[in-house]
């Protein structure tokens, strides 16, 4: 699914709207209309591997020469990434 090949785990810090330090792994980087989204997987000291965990999708915008991830508070945009997420994998499971 990614449009990147062979990501390196890279650990992503953000801060919530309170104050709080969310770390998480940057699992893959979709570009959809030239809008880039990461999927991110929470990460935490004391994570059980067996835990399933929800995957979060945020936009992925450069400020200077750093990317800043925003959560997506349109639901029209949120939608319509999610459909596209599902159109790669359901292309992904057809060439295979």
């Amino acid at each position: 699914m990614t449009n990147h090949e062979e990501m390196e785990e890279q650990l992503i810090e953000t801060v919530d709207e309170e104050g709080n330090i969310i770390n998480f792994e940057l699992i893959d980087i979709i570009d959809m209309d030239g809008q880039e989204y990461g999927l991110l997987l929470p990460k935490e000291e004391n994570d059980d591997p067996e835990e399933e965990k929800e995957v979060v999708l945020m936009r992925l915008t450069k400020e200077g020469e750093e990317y800043v991830f925003e959560m997506i508070e349109d639901d029209e945009e949120f939608n319509k990434v999610v459909d596209y997420i599902d159109s790669l994998e359901e292309t992904e499971e057809d060439a295979q």
